[in-house]
């Protein structure tokens, strides 16, 4: 185990460097996910914290998505990922090199999808990858103008701003997993999420880089409406996993407030743009006021109002 620790470590050390030696360092670090995702093997169907190891993916995401795809019946093994940067770091990148799957990938920057296909993993795999600014309006045409309609395994979204409603728009494809993001300073029970603007930025909307998204409540609420189930969260407090309910199967449905995890890691922006590394209540005091939608009603709100609604009822929100 300790060898293979401190592989790990320096295949991701070196992984950045250029051309054919960095391709074998991918190959590497792909052998040892491998390794990892034997071990998890036996994990009871429940326990994602359990499955989580990390390949490619930010944080655990990696193993919970290996361990989802064990249980979980797929017919047609398609991926859509959004917001993935270069696709150095994403979720699906590791179901594609090691499952074999076929996958579009998109994100906003033309620099970082010509990134993509200058990869070797691009020609080596069944992947399409698109420039795009993603919207509640174009998502649908974006995803079936590449020939991806209908049952598919995996949906993937990350794009740090409007991502419920970019979720709630799309009706082209059914994936039978969903990884969706979530803003854990929201806490467990508002279901609440940023209006809608098509020219959203998170860098943009304010200084913090802490105002973006939705709450993990809020995909529970819109999950529910199309037919998924909460499965779980991973341990960093950030992405959810929903499986769709007719292929269910042995894997238990969670609550959004049994589910919830608070994110781990601290990722405040003073105004010059460095990290004021504040924790949760004080990241979520500096948001306080800027306006959330409830997405069960559509009324425009903030988290200061609805701590003092709460308050006023004798209970605090989380």
């Amino acid at each position: 185990m300790v060898l293979i620790q401190k592989t790990w470590a320096l295949a991701r050390s070196l992984r950045q460097l250029p051309g054919s030696l960095a391709s074998r360092l991918d190959l590497i670090q792909e052998a040892l996910g491998r390794i990892e995702a034997r071990q998890t093997g036996s994990v009871e169907p429940g326990d994602l914290a359990g499955a989580e190891f990390k390949v490619s993916s930010q944080w655990g995401e990696d193993g919970i998505i290996e361990h989802l795809v064990r249980h979980v019946p797929i017919e047609r093994r398609i991926f859509v990922e959004f917001g993935v940067q270069d696709y150095r770091e994403a979720n699906t990148r590791f179901l594609l090199a090691h499952r074999n799957w076929s996958g579009l990938v998109m994100d906003g920057s033309t620099d970082n999808v010509a990134a993509i296909r200058r990869d070797d993993l691009y020609w080596r795999s069944n992947l399409k990858a698109e420039s795009l600014f993603i919207t509640a309006e174009n998502i649908n045409e974006a995803i079936a103008s590449h020939g991806v309609r209908g049952d598919i395994g995996l949906l993937s979204i990350d794009i740090d701003g409007n991502d419920y409603w970019v979720w709630r728009a799309i009706d082209c494809i059914s994936p039978r997993i969903v990884v969706a993001e979530y803003n854990a300073l929201f806490g467990s029970n508002l279901a609440v999420s940023v209006p809608y603007d098509p020219a959203f930025q998170r860098h943009r909307a304010h200084p913090s880089n802490l105002y973006w998204g939705c709450s993990l409540a809020a995909w529970y609420h819109l999950a529910a409406e199309k037919g998924y189930a909460l499965v779980g969260c991973n341990t960093a407090g950030n992405n959810a996993f929903f499986v769709r309910r007719d292929v269910l199967g042995a894997l238990p449905e969670k609550g959004a407030g049994e589910a919830f995890r608070p994110a781990k890691f601290r990722e405040s922006r003073n105004p010059d743009g460095s990290l004021s590394f504040l924790g949760p209540a004080d990241a979520a005091e500096v948001i306080r006021d800027l306006p959330l939608v409830r997405v069960t009603d559509g009324a425009v709100t903030s988290l200061a109002q609805l701590r003092s609604r709460s308050s006023q009822n004798g209970r605090l929100p989380d």
